[in-house]
């Protein structure tokens, strides 16, 4: 044979082709992933019986529990700010009939109350409550403002201004606070503050109040806001008014 006639015919080479996509089974693969969660979780429930998971469950524990203070210390030291609209400012409420006849509010000075925001304690601003509360005849400002205390078995009060609007802010000790209503039989309300009890109350003019310390130990002690200045050695003032006082 000759080279021309090798080169005219070539002999084909093929390749074999092996461009098959490979198919898994997922059949035989679930079963197995499933086999080896429920050997992982056998191992985990065998693990729990254990007295040596004891440990382990408590240090989880602590440790969520340690998280759970986290987050509610944050929240407590950063409170949200009340807005100030009108659609959105709150409207206190009196605990009973008897606080609402003798004009008054309270509330607790212990945490989780509504003028107790964190751990630091308790703070309000009386007139605004006292305001939002809807009582009538309480200090609008405060052209007069005298602080003070009452020991135990004392006695302030006990008078009638006829050009003053007042507002108190009583706290510290089992206190019986007496406003003068007309609308009542005896002529007055009378109400008992407990030595936790944090209160406003109000006294509109020609309005008799009086207030006294029944607390065997503790001092009751008083902010009074005025929307005049009052002298109390003038015609404008009735002293004295309860006898039984």
């Amino acid at each position: 044979m000759s080279i021309h006639q090798i080169m005219a015919n070539p002999r084909r080479i093929s390749y074999p082709s092996n461009t098959e996509i490979p198919i898994f089974n997922t059949e035989i693969n679930n079963p197995l992933q499933s086999q080896t969660l429920a050997a992982r979780l056998s191992r985990l429930k065998f693990f729990l019986k254990k007295p040596q998971a004891f440990p382990f469950l408590l240090s989880i524990f602590l440790i969520l529990t340690w998280v759970f203070l986290r987050i509610q210390q944050r929240n407590s030291q950063f409170p949200s700010i009340p807005t100030t609209s009108n659609t959105n400012i709150r409207r206190f409420s009196f605990d009973n009939d008897e606080d609402h006849d003798a004009n008054i509010i309270r509330f607790s000075s212990g945490f989780l109350s509504p003028i107790t925001k964190d751990n630091r304690g308790w703070m309000l601003d009386p007139v605004s409550i006292a305001l939002n509360s809807g009582i009538a005849g309480g200090a609008l400002i405060c052209a007069s403002i005298h602080v003070g205390e009452i020991k135990p078995g004392g006695l302030r009060g006990n008078h009638r201004h006829h050009t003053c609007n007042e507002t108190f802010l009583i706290w510290g000790a089992r206190t019986m606070f007496r406003l003068e209503n007309n609308a009542l039989g005896k002529g007055f309300a009378q109400v008992t503050l407990t030595a936790d009890d944090v209160a406003v109350a109000v006294s509109p003019s020609g309005t008799a109040h009086a207030l006294v310390n029944m607390d065997s130990t503790r001092t009751t002690f008083i902010i009074g806001c005025q929307d005049c200045v009052n002298q109390h050695n003038n015609s404008n003032s009735d002293f004295k008014v309860w006898e039984d006082l």
